[in-house]
């Protein structure tokens, strides 16, 4: 029981915590690299470090006789597919940041937690009453940090609009492959995947110099080895046997540390509506950890 709140509650919040705060850190990169560039760093530097994650525990698992065979025919449609959902949803994300805060960025991209459970009911994902309601809550939330004045949204908030549904398609896909494939495996496939297809896009489309690479090669790092590496691999083996739409709950708090990483590291500040938002999010994702109660059958 223990281990399981760990896995599907406490992951997710730490992997929140590290997207949120690496919003501020995409938020400095867009100012140096086109998208597809930046995302092709982080990618690879994911990609780099999960491997070594992955020969480090393979080796460990070789030792103590605990190796299992690696599922191919699973793990290569699972991280193309997983690949390329990510790959669009983050290079529209990057392009949304460049024109958006990042704090105002954090709580669009965190629309999947509406699109999510709407998308689950047609493939059999139900929720009960209390996630429903989470979920209404969250989305008051996200009205009041994102429409501005005349329900005002910007051409950045559109960008973000879209990965937030090609975010939730990853997550759906996700929590099809995660319960047969192992967790690092897939997430380093996915980044393998997502590593071709931005840079096969950044020598089409976009002209990649070296001294603006170097220029922010701190935050890529940081955004590479954390917000990628890590925080995706928890993803991953967060939603084995989780609820999607309770999880992406949780995910969504990258939200509200998105825009306290704004306020702390780029001096961003939001108005008091937009704070309510934040309120709102916080208790929308305790709601959707409270049970209902079950009810009692008399004899």
């Amino acid at each position: 029981m223990q281990k399981n709140f760990i896995r599907h509650s406490v992951l997710p919040v730490i992997a929140a915590l590290i997207w949120g705060t690496a919003f501020a850190a995409q938020s400095v990169c867009s100012e140096y690299v086109q998208p597809m560039t930046f995302n092709t760093e982080r990618s690879f530097i994911a990609s780099i470090t999960l491997l070594a994650v992955y020969l480090i525990y393979s080796r460990s698992a070789k030792q103590s006789g605990t190796k299992k065979p690696i599922p191919w025919k699973k793990l290569i449609p699972g991280s193309i597919l997983c690949g390329i959902f990510l790959a669009l949803a983050s290079n529209m994300q990057q392009l949304g940041i460049g024109v958006t805060s990042a704090g105002k960025s954090g709580f669009i991209t965190a629309l999947y937690i509406v699109i999510v459970p709407i998308l689950g009911l047609f493939i059999g994902k139900k929720c009960g009453i209390n996630v429903w309601i989470a979920v209404a809550a969250a989305t008051a939330g996200l009205y009041f940090l994102c429409v501005g004045e005349n329900f005002s949204i910007t051409s950045g908030d559109l960008y973000l609009l879209i990965c937030a549904v090609l975010f939730s398609v990853h997550i759906l896909v996700i929590d099809h492959y995660t319960q047969t494939v192992e967790g690092v495996l897939l997430s380093l496939g996915q980044f393998i995947v997502v590593t071709v297809i931005s840079g096969i896009g950044m020598l089409i489309f976009e002209q990649p110099s070296m001294d603006a690479i170097m220029k922010c090669l701190l935050p890529t790092l940081y955004v590479g080895i954390f917000s990628s590496g890590v925080a995706y691999t928890l993803q991953i083996i967060a939603m084995r046997g989780a609820n999607p739409t309770v999880v992406s709950l949780l995910l969504s708090l990258e939200s509200v540390f998105s825009v306290l990483a704004g306020a702390a590291f780029l001096g961003e500040r939001l108005m008091a509506r937009e704070y309510f938002g934040c309120l709102l999010m916080f208790a929308a994702v305790v709601m959707s950890q409270l049970q209902p109660k079950k009810k009692e059958i008399n004899s």
